[in-house]
């Protein structure tokens, strides 16, 4: 039976045969008469040729390792993602068992998953299984399931992007999503999650103009409700509830960014002398979500017609200005400055007609958030994604057509080294805007001691 082979630069034989050619070699060149005068150069000549072999055969052997390692690698990292995929696996089937807890701890780990990973490829060829598990948890679920599946629905159809997949998930899913929404007896909590559910979905994968208005309709219906009554007076309503008008209206609000210019005009009149009541909630947030909403129906508007105007533009401006200089210390202090802080920008955009700059910095390259437009998506891309909206902003595709990014770069290692900030270089940075920032402040204050 033949010896297996050894691994190429290892084999010992081969060496020691190929030094016992080049000395028979070696002696059949020697001259006959000078075999004892050049004995000793013959027996110097061997080891050196042993040794140019040998170190041959050395360099080879580390020369080989290379790809080895590189092997090793490919083939950990396929083992890890043959893993991930197990693991994910078990996520979806947990989804379907009679555990109410194991079916929460799955939703939350598949919410993790799809939140921080770009999972596209794997979720295609399992999204009948998994829009079916989402469907039951929906239906059959408690409130706090009921509100995890809807999160996984919205990351689900983010995964997907505009593909045929996408659209057949939320095909499925709308009409339940739709029923929680405008069920009074739902829990809040489910409502909430429904409520950016159905927005985002649409946004991400409704095809057809029917879907797109039932979903407009549906959560017109919600955030109305906030409006203020006929004799002027504004609605009693909890704080969970005013939450889900908020979500409500921000989910319009971002349908709106992809109606045609025929809607918006319908929009304005229908909306443009109610929602400035909404200037008058109690509730920071549903205050905002007004105010954004306001500067945003004037983008669209100005778009359509660069005469545009509004009748009522001093009293809504009057109304803005009073918010953006709110002092009233009944309202929490992170309330009061991030009030302040939105609606100088709502007041400076309907005023000034611009709409303040923001930067988003992910890897090596930059979002630049320049419109309402923009600020209202990537807002609700940002609530979803969490921490992972960097992280899909650099890998998915949905994303980068979004936000016109281009294709995914494609970086290696030493290409996201060099653009990498040194903690000694962050740390010089931050000591000078911090110098910039305490010296711009004092100045603040010395023109306010000589006022005063």
């Amino acid at each position: 039976m033949p010896k297996a082979r050894g691994r190429p630069g290892r084999n010992k034989g081969s060496i020691r045969h190929k030094l016992l050619q080049l000395r028979i070699s070696a002696k059949v060149a020697q001259p006959e008469g000078g075999r004892n005068g050049a004995k000793g150069e013959t027996q110097a000549s061997d080891d050196d040729v042993s040794s140019e072999v040998l170190s041959h055969y050395s360099s080879t052997s580390e020369t080989a390792s290379v790809p080895e390692e590189a092997v090793n690698d490919t083939v950990n990292e396929q083992m890890a993602q043959e893993e991930a995929e197990d693991k994910l696996k078990e996520y979806i089937d947990n989804t379907m068992h009679k555990s109410a807890k194991t079916r929460q701890n799955a939703l939350e780990s598949l919410k993790l998953a799809f939140s921080s990973k770009i999972l596209s490829d794997f979720l295609v060829e399992r999204r009948l299984t998994l829009t079916d598990c989402l469907e039951r948890c929906l239906k059959k679920g408690k409130s706090e399931e009921q509100a995890l599946a809807a999160v996984v629905a919205t990351l689900l159809c983010i995964q997907l992007g505009t593909s045929k997949e996408a659209e057949d998930v939320f095909e499925a899913l709308k009409s339940i999503l739709i029923n929680i929404l405008t069920d009074k007896s739902a829990s809040l909590a489910a409502r909430h999650n429904c409520a950016t559910a159905l927005g985002t979905c649409c946004y991400v994968a409704a095809n057809e103009e029917e879907d797109l208005a039932s979903c407009l309709t549906c959560l017109e219906s919600v955030f109305s409700a906030s409006y203020l009554k006929g004799d002027g007076s504004v609605p009693s309503h909890n704080s969970q509830t005013q939450i889900l008008h908020c979500n409500a209206l921000q989910s319009w609000s971002l349908l709106v960014t992809i109606c045609p210019p025929s809607k918006i005009q319908k929009f304005l009149e229908n909306h443009m002398p109610k929602l400035p009541g909404l200037l008058c909630s109690d509730n920071v947030s549903l205050r905002i979500a007004a105010g954004e909403t306001i500067a945003l129906l004037f983008e669209l508007a100005r778009r359509t017609d660069q005469d545009y105007f509004y009748e009522d533009t001093g009293q809504l401006c009057e109304k803005l200005k009073a918010l953006a200089t709110d002092g009233n210390k009944h309202r929490a202090k992170n309330d009061r400055r991030k009030q302040r802080s939105i609606f100088r920008d709502v007041l400076h955009s309907i005023e000034d007609e611009e709409c303040s700059e923001e930067t988003v910095k992910f890897g090596i390259e930059c979002l630049y958030i320049d419109s309402w437009v923009r600020r209202r998506a990537y807002d609700v891309f940002k609530d979803v994604l969490g921490s992972g909206v960097r992280h899909h902003l650099q890998h998915n595709e949905l994303l980068r057509d979004i936000f016109e990014l281009g294709s995914p770069l494609v970086l290696d290692a030493a290409a996201i080294k060099a653009n990498k900030i040194s903690r000694f270089e962050k740390h010089h940075y931050n000591s000078a805007l911090f110098k910039a920032r305490t010296k711009a402040r004092n100045k603040v204050r010395d023109k306010r001691a000589d006022v005063l």
